[in-house]
């Protein structure tokens, strides 16, 4: 696995522990449709989350968060609708980013609720 394989890995590993311990019920880890994949879907109280995670080793090159446009929005968008229909859910949906920094053996840990918004 390419190291930047596994610090993603890592950090999605962190981020589920990270909502589980915030109390979120985790529904898929790497949800995909097509080509397109959310991180992580988890339930919270009558929110179904979408959450993008972005790890970095270092802020040399910006924060982790930074790399989210509008282009990969709208995308998670889509498989967000489409997870919705084919588990038939009607509920709220929120898009969460948890934004992770490793620094030696820790994380740096940024959670944004309703960090961004869909174009209509």
């Amino acid at each position: 696995m390419r190291s930047g394989h596994a610090l993603g890995k890592a950090g999605e590993d962190f981020a589920a522990a990270y909502l589980l311990a915030q109390g979120y019920h985790i529904l898929e880890r790497n949800y995909r449709f097509g080509r397109i994949e959310v991180d992580i879907i988890a339930r919270d109280g009558q929110f179904i989350v979408f959450v993008e995670v972005k790890a970095r080793s270092s802020i040399r090159y910006g924060y982790p968060e930074a790399a989210i446009d509008r282009k990969k929005v709208n995308r998670i968008a889509r498989v967000a609708a489409h997870y919705m229909y084919e588990k038939g859910i009607e509920a709220f949906m929120r898009f969460d980013v948890v934004a992770l920094e490793r620094k030696g053996t820790e994380w740096i840990c940024a959670h944004t609720p309703d960090a961004f918004f869909p174009e209509s």
